[in-house]
């Protein structure tokens, strides 16, 4: 646009200093003025013209031919050029889509490219999750563009409605991570999803903590409440700072610790949580978490998920 709109200038500036050498039948006798000059070259670079501005002397008709009629060529090759990459990046995005939707399956979708969004697919990729199996929904365009420049497949639209969704292929997709800022549409949100997909997890984060049970009767599997946890995490950071500084590598702030998670083998039912080889620092049975040291966790059972505490490079007790 702005090449196109400094040829009009030039012509309209080429034009108006030979004005002498046209016609204009709508005033005529009189020379060409600054407005009518910046309409001949605007008529001129864009069409063949109508006749009404006509170049009359030989200098001008020179001129038109040297000068104004290379630079109608430019102008129409931008014009033509702008609009066939458009529609050829148009194109391009759609058989991506095309091609991504009939591939993907079993996926992870996250409605909210924001900071919430951009940590949880960093951890998501971080704990081995590839890029091509997860889905973006966000309801701005330049977050869309900044998740495609990143690998990523985006849908653009907004997360409570069935269609995005159906894009985003929900029916076939595994987990659903809502990061909105509103705690209202992210129950809407989970409601929609759960309806579309019964079996799909969701986790969702919250700001309000009374929110949390809205969520929870919406279909959403995990809720976590970014405020409240902000909150204890600054109180921890005062009264325990070495503790909060274990939970800041655990959030992903460090690289030398994580979580880990597996079944208890067969081999060690029965037995006591701390028996078991890594460092366990937790026992999820029926949906309840269980420390080491309560007695529930001195036996083990069948179902239990045993979660570790180690390190990045090298995963204790792996599934």
């Amino acid at each position: 646009m702005l090449l196109a709109a400094g040829l009009l200038v030039v012509s309209a500036v080429i034009v108006y200093l030979g004005r002498g050498g046209y016609r204009d039948t709508a005033h005529p006798g009189q020379p060409l003025s600054v407005l009518a000059s910046v309409y001949y070259a605007a008529i001129t670079l864009s069409t063949t013209g109508y006749g009404d501005i006509i170049p009359v002397s030989d200098n001008a008709r020179l001129v038109n031919t040297v000068v104004i009629t290379p630079l109608r060529v430019i102008f129409l090759i931008v014009l033509v050029g702008t609009t066939l990459g458009v529609l050829t990046e148009r194109a391009r995005m759609n058989w991506r889509i095309a091609r991504w939707r009939t591939k993907m399956t079993d996926q992870v979708i996250v409605v909210g490219y924001g900071s919430k969004g951009r940590a949880a697919i960093r951890t998501l990729s971080e704990s081995g999750v590839h890029k091509q199996a997860i889905v973006v929904i966000d309801t701005l365009p330049e977050a869309v563009a900044e998740a495609n420049a990143a690998g990523l497949a985006a849908v653009a639209g907004d997360g409570t409605r069935t269609e995005v969704l159906r894009q985003a292929k929900i029916e076939s997709a595994r987990q659903l991570v809502i990061t909105v800022s509103s705690d209202d549409t992210a129950v809407l949100i989970a409601l929609t999803a759960r309806q579309l997909n019964p079996s799909l997890t969701i986790a969702a984060a919250v700001r309000e903590g009374e929110n949390r049970s809205h969520l929870l009767e919406s279909g959403a599997d995990h809720v976590v409440m970014s405020s409240d946890a902000a909150g204890q995490m600054l109180a921890i950071s005062t009264v325990r700072p070495a503790a909060a500084k274990v939970i800041a590598e655990l959030l992903g702030q460090g690289r030398s610790l994580d979580l880990y998670e597996r079944l208890a083998d067969e081999a060690e039912l029965g037995a006591s949580a701390r028996a078991v080889a890594g460092a366990v620092i937790a026992v999820l049975r029926a949906g309840n978490v269980v420390p080491p040291d309560d007695p529930r966790a001195a036996r083990l059972q069948k179902g239990d998920q045993l979660i570790f505490m180690g390190s990045r490079a090298q995963p204790a007790a792996p599934a």
